[in-house]
């Protein structure tokens, strides 16, 4: 009996530790949550005050009655127009990305020829270099393709600069998928699209929506190129378009939050509605 209680002893000590540590760790993920959120709570109260409360009483609970800042954001402002262009050049880029990058990783993952190690580390190089390096022999380019001021040019440099992040996502999972999928095809008498288009391609979703929001996000949000490649204001995405709230003397701080904030809006609901396949996509593996 003594034998037994002390071989049991240990593991009745480790229970209080870990009960302990489980917590610990539940208040910091809490906290962590709360130090991510906080910031876009602010982003979204300050859109519902005016400058002066903004500085005079920063913390205190907004009148959520009060949307002259959104309604003024909305009709004095080209807000649907940047929208729309911002909607049209991140939905694009993303299917473009998908397009050439699943077909790519497909490739590389699903068949071996000679060159494929070079060709998947030239994509991986991709991820190593900052596009925005290049962005003076990239104007360069632009103006003789006469692309400069224009939506497609905006579109053509998102997708270059997402393939190699998608390539490595997709090529990642799909060489995790068994080959028994693809010979019980080929016994079937499915071809090599059918079998990419019909068996594999829909089991790859997950990794496809994690490649998505990791390109649409900063896609979306995107200062830069847009501020070095448009001019026309008809051409505008919403983050270089809500710069015309930030005068030179003076910022209307209130309508600018309440832009940033509609801004935020469309990004925010698509990745809650895909959050499933996301967690999917992220777990995917983690049990065998």
């Amino acid at each position: 009996m003594s034998r037994a209680a002390a071989h049991h002893a240990p593991d009745h000590a480790k229970g209080p530790a870990a009960g302990a540590a489980a917590l610990l760790l539940q208040i910091l993920l809490v906290a962590n949550s709360f130090i991510m959120i906080f910031p876009i709570l602010m982003m979204a109260a300050f859109g519902f005050k005016s400058t002066a409360e903004i500085f005079s009483k920063p913390f205190a609970f907004p009148d959520l009655t009060n949307l002259k800042n959104y309604v003024t954001v909305l009709v004095e402002t080209n807000f649907f127009l940047y929208l729309g262009n911002s909607l049209l050049i991140t939905g694009t880029s993303i299917l473009g990305i998908l397009t050439l990058g699943t077909m790519a990783a497909y490739g590389l993952a699903r068949y071996s020829f000679r060159g494929n190690i070079a060709i998947y580390l030239f994509f991986l190089a991709g991820l190593m270099v900052p596009l925005k390096l290049a962005v003076i022999p990239l104007f360069i380019q632009m103006r003789d393709l006469d692309l400069l001021d224009s939506r497609l040019g905006l579109i053509i440099i998102y997708i270059a600069m997402g393939l190699p992040s998608a390539v490595f996502i997709l090529t990642g999972f799909l060489r995790t998928l068994p080959s028994e999928l693809e010979d019980a095809a080929r016994i079937d008498g499915a071809g090599d699209a059918r079998i990419m288009w019909s068996v594999m391609l829909p089991l790859t979703k997950p990794a496809m929506v994690i490649a998505a929001i990791h390109n649409a996000v900063p896609i979306w949000n995107d200062f830069f190129f847009p501020l070095v490649f448009v001019q026309t204001d008809a051409r505008k995405t919403l983050p270089q378009g809500l710069t015309a709230f930030m005068g030179e003397y003076t910022t209307n701080w209130g309508v600018l939050f309440a832009g940033l904030t509609l801004s935020a809006l469309p990004i925010t609901i698509v990745y809650i509605l895909l959050s499933k396949q996301f967690i999917q996509g992220m777990t995917s593996g983690a049990v065998k």
